[in-house]
């Protein structure tokens, strides 16, 4: 059966406007909603890197840490610019940037799965490695992340086993 629902919020409420427009930011959390009235545990985060300001990052975090609860499992993708798309042109988020978001979601939200989502392969295994001891304790794993690669499994086995922790089977 189903478990979890996946349903970001993506960004701030403050930046949502400037990226998305099919909708609006009340129809996400409406969703989670009813996700949680099924329910269904919730997988929700954002991500980062599109233009934001620090400060909206923080709001993103404590949107969801405000959350009542706040999601089960947080994935926080770091934005892979696509060639074709609005944000292709996007300068790249400052590496530590993004390990200080993965630091603020462990602090906020203690409890949850905070996942190193899409973007994980661009980031590389340093950076990877500093999102663990920051906090991150969960990834995405296999080839394929909605349209970018992940890295191999073979490569995310090898830096686990490098920084001493262990895989969990579901």
């Amino acid at each position: 059966g189903l478990d979890y629902y996946n349903h970001n919020l993506d960004t701030a409420p403050e930046f949502y406007g400037d990226i998305i427009t099919t909708r609006d930011y009340q129809d996400r959390l409406d969703t989670l909603g009813h996700v949680r009235e099924a329910g269904l545990k919730v997988c929700c985060g954002g991500i980062v890197g599109m233009g934001e300001s620090r400060l909206q990052r923080a709001g993103l975090i404590a949107h969801l840490a405000n959350l009542n609860p706040y999601p089960d499992s947080v994935p926080i993708n770091h934005l892979v610019a696509v060639e074709g798309t609005p944000l292709a042109d996007q300068e790249p988020l400052d590496p530590l940037e993004f390990v200080r978001t993965i630091a603020v979601a462990r602090i906020t939200m203690p409890k949850a799965r905070v996942r190193l989502s899409a973007g994980r392969r661009q980031l590389g295994e340093g950076v990877q490695a500093l999102c663990f001891l920051a906090g991150a304790n969960s990834i995405f794993y296999g080839d394929k992340l909605l349209v970018t690669g992940n890295p191999e499994v073979e490569e995310d086995r090898a830096l686990l086993q490098r920084m001493g922790m262990r895989g969990k089977q579901f």
